[in-house]
């Protein structure tokens, strides 16, 4: 072939190679000189199995042109080269109807051959989350009709064609995150749907290219939803139970007409100081005390904090219109409060409650 029949640099975007039937350079073109960084010069009369180095070699070369005219894709054999070309051959014959050679025409499609790869893997991935997963994938268009449908649910409850404002019009609640989500809005939504709780992701997506306006993906949770119920009841019970623990730990005795004591044990801290202050708040009021005496007796430390809470206790009682007293201040609280520099003044202070209770019937007796 002439070197002006089409082989000149630069006029074909593909790499064009012509070979005799021994498989040697005949013709090179620009873009050969390019691709493959040798000249026309160094590649005419060269087996083009050395110039184009592939897998297979010369045999590949040779099934290329002898075979049956279907493309083949090749990475090339050059070290630092990754590149894969796709071939096509135009077969050459003389005035007999032999063939005597061919002409290849040569694509980089190693762009392409990596999407494809993608493309196979992200479906084996895809088919592998619907096959074993608890779950659901499904796409509708602008109208909510579904165009995908794969998953655990797709066999027993093809959706396929069908519209989800149909199929689900008993579920408003559901239907209407749906129109939200077909207005653009992303939407999480848990449902109850057949015996099983579902938790569902809608994303809205540009429906001009495939038609889909809204994604979604569909998690099978009933075990999940089931165990967090059942721990929320759980829950519930030890809450009821601290309750009635607190309840006990804190009992609030009325021992004369109009004097409560509350008898502290254990360990006080801020938290367990605000429900003591509302409990006797509520029991002063309700029973209208003239006295509500704080025993402490069974307490041996308290914070900081919890001691300046306890004399605000005191100063609420006073506000209720009774008298609030403290008795059986332990050593180490009692050098807990002088080390905070807390003013006792105005505190009605007994060692014990016996000592307390004397008090308050004092200024009960009429005089």
């Amino acid at each position: 072939m002439a070197r002006g029949d089409g082989l000149r640099p630069g006029v074909s975007p593909f790499v064009v190679i012509e070979v005799d039937g021994e498989l040697r350079v005949v013709d090179w073109c620009g873009q050969a000189e390019r691709e493959f960084g040798v000249a026309r010069a160094e590649a005419i009369g060269r087996a083009v199995a050395a110039v184009v180095p592939v897998d297979d070699g010369e045999a590949a070369w040779r099934g290329l042109v002898d075979g049956d005219g279907a493309p083949r894709a090749w990475r090339l054999a050059r070290a630092g080269d990754g590149r894969t070309f796709e071939w096509r051959r135009q077969q050459l014959v003389d005035a007999d109807g032999a063939v005597r050679g061919a002409r290849c025409f040569g694509c980089d499609v190693t762009t392409r051959m990596a999407a494809e790869r993608r493309h196979r893997l992200e479906e084996q991935m895809l088919a592998a989350i619907c096959t074993n997963l608890q779950i659901v994938l499904w796409a509708v268009d602008r109208a909510g009709v579904v165009l995908y449908h794969e998953g655990i649910t797709a066999t027993a409850y093809p959706l396929l064609g069908k519209s989800l404002f149909e199929v689900f019009a008993h579920n408003p609640s559901g239907l209407a995150q749906l129109q939200r989500a077909l207005a653009g809005e992303p939407q999480i939504d848990g449902t109850f749907e057949g015996g099983q709780y579902w938790q569902s992701w809608m994303i809205p997506v540009d429906d001009r290219i495939t038609g889909v306006a809204v994604y979604a993906i569909s998690l099978e949770v009933s075990e999940l939803k089931r165990g967090e119920i059942d721990l929320r009841d759980k829950l519930a019970i030890i809450e009821r139970q601290q309750q009635a623990i607190r309840a006990m730990s804190t009992p609030i005795i009325e021992v004369w007409d109009g004097v409560l004591t509350l008898p502290i044990l254990g360990l006080v801290d801020s938290v367990r100081t605000a429900e003591i202050m509302e409990c006797l708040l509520q029991s002063v009021t309700r029973v209208r005390a003239r006295f509500a005496i704080l025993d402490m007796t069974g307490v041996d430390v308290v914070d900081t904090s919890t001691a300046g809470h306890l004399l605000g206790l005191i100063r609420a009682i006073r506000l209720l219109g009774a008298e609030g007293i403290i008795t059986g201040i332990h050593p180490n609280i009692a050098q807990t409060m002088v080390g905070l520099d807390v003013d006792l003044s105005g505190i009605n202070v007994h060692a014990n409650l016996r000592e307390a209770l004397k008090h308050c019937i004092a200024r009960t007796r009429p005089r």
